[in-house]
């Protein structure tokens, strides 16, 4: 991975588990490549702007106000930082079952059509291919498994959201049950950094593989 594009939406500052395990994940990546370009954009802190009358036309249509093509002018660079991207590592923490309204403005911005998707005869296709990307997932309860996993409206939401824009190789990190008090938040936060050092090192292990093939051509 030579360039990565670090997204963090939690509201919770120093607190946030998602930007703690965020930061463990680009320094085990730091680890492997020194050289990595990293690219930070923390909705959380600095949140876009929501879409509105308008300037959802900067968007989806054509931009012709001054508000549309700030709103045009913001996009182009959103979608250039994730077209820069290898790897792309989100923080998502669970809020009332979903994403951050942060993180979905973010979405918001860079659905574009014609520029990270279009419609063909076979419906929709993603532009965006042959991109990865770790998803942190912070979560109050079990969701993964259990009754509580058919209100999860996270995963699934986000495994959408990124492969309509053609990111399909998707890894899931999970911190579940961190409302369960101080024992419950460290069982949590100690899971999901186990779960990180098994993702980082396939990633490591596809990475290697794919250069010396390379390098055998």
């Amino acid at each position: 991975m030579n360039h990565i594009l670090v997204i963090n939406s939690s509201v919770s500052g120093n607190a946030s588990v998602s930007r703690l395990l965020v930061g463990d994940i680009v320094q085990r990546l730091i680890d492997i490549n020194p050289q990595v370009h990293l690219t930070y954009r923390d909705v959380g802190q600095d949140p876009i702007p929501h879409l509105t009358t308008f300037t959802v036309a900067g968007v989806r249509a054509i931009a012709e106000t001054e508000e549309e093509l700030e709103t045009r002018t913001l996009s182009d660079q959103l979608i250039a930082e994730l077209h820069a991207a290898d790897l792309i590592v989100i923080g998502a923490p669970m809020y009332n079952f979903s994403i951050p309204s942060a993180l979905r403005t973010w979405f918001d911005h860079v659905l574009r059509p014609r520029v990270t998707f279009a419609y063909g005869p076979s419906g929709a296709e993603g532009l965006l291919k042959a991109k990865r990307a770790i998803v942190v997932e912070s979560r109050g309860g079990l969701y993964s498994e259990g009754p509580s996993r058919a209100i999860d409206f996270q995963e699934p939401y986000l495994k959408q959201l990124l492969g309509f824009i053609g990111i399909a190789d998707v890894s899931f990190i999970r911190a579940e049950k961190i409302g369960s008090g101080p024992d419950g938040r460290a069982a949590a936060v100690a899971s999901a950094l186990e779960q990180s050092e098994r993702t980082i090192a396939s990633l490591a292990q596809v990475q290697t593989i794919t250069l010396a093939k390379r390098e055998g051509e």
